[in-house]
Formats: structure tokens, C-alpha cells, sequence
């Protein structure tokens, strides 16, 4: 198997409200699709995919019940502490759920963590041994 990830899938509670999510808080567009009943968001060189949770569970052969802590994280990593800061209160100010205030961490970078509507966790971070390079397109960095 090669070392590839192509798409990450989110299981959501409603499709509609997490795509509204996405969209007004991130400021992400989704790609055309020729379903509703699935979400993309082309990101740079992965997609993220939403999907209604009960429909994931299906498709994996899983129960769709119970909660509990979720076994990932997804990383928007960022230059520079103060733009933790900048980004976390943008979002904030969107309507994002702040998890855990920006702060230093253990392993040397300086990170928050914001919950999507499922509870999904993002941890918007700094890491110092991490290169980011400016993508083509100066919107989205790439990671080098």
C-alpha cells in the first residue's frame, strides 16, 4: 500500500449544518458533486468529506450509536503564534466552539483546539519544526 492519504470523512450529525459550517466559519467553497448526500471540500492535495454519520456507520458495518472521545484530531497548522491567535478568534467571532484556548505546549508549539458541530476536534497550531511553503495559488500553504 502506498503512503497516501486521499480523503478524510467526517461522519456528521446534519449534513446541512456542518456543510453551513464549513463554508461560513472556514470560509471553505465545496466542490460540485453529483450527490446531496455527500460533501467535499478539496483542500491542498486532500479531500474532506461530510457525511451523515448513520450513513457512514452503514457503509462501515458499525453501529451509528454512542459518543464518546474521538480517536483523531484534524491539524490546520499556521507561521506563527499570533496568527493562532488571529485565526481562533476569527472563528470565534464565526461561531466556532473554542475547546481549548491557544497556549504553549508540551511539545514545543503553541496550539488551541475548536470543535465543528459533530464535536470534531481542529487544533489550529504553530509548530516550530514544521516548514510550511506557500502554495501556488498564496491561499492555501502547503506543507513542506
Amino acid at each position: 500500500m502506498e503512503q497516501r492519504l486521499t480523503i478524510i470523512t467526517l461522519g456528521v450529525k446534519n449534513l446541512q449544518r456542518a456543510k453551513e459550517f464549513y463554508q461560513n466559519v472556514f470560509g471553505w467553497q465545496p466542490t460540485e458533486s453529483n450527490s446531496e448526500s455527500i460533501v467535499f471540500f478539496q483542500l491542498n492535495g486532500i479531500q474532506l468529506a461530510l457525511f451523515p454519520q448513520e450513513s457512514l456507520a452503514d457503509d462501515a458495518g458499525i453501529p451509528s450509536e454512542g459518543s464518546g472521545f474521538k480517536k483523531f484530531t484534524l491539524a490546520h497548522n499556521v507561521r506563527s503564534e499570533q496568527e493562532v491567535d488571529e485565526l481562533v478568534a476569527q472563528l470565534e467571532e464565526k461561531g466556532a466552539t473554542v475547546v481549548k484556548r491557544p497556549e504553549k505546549v508540551f511539545w514545543g508549539g503553541y496550539s488551541s483546539y475548536i470543535a465543528d458541530p459533530d464535536d470534531n476536534l481542529w487544533e489550529i497550531a504553530y509548530n516550530p519544526f514544521l516548514l510550511l511553503e506557500e502554495a501556488k495559488d498564496k491561499k492555501h500553504p502547503s506543507i513542506h
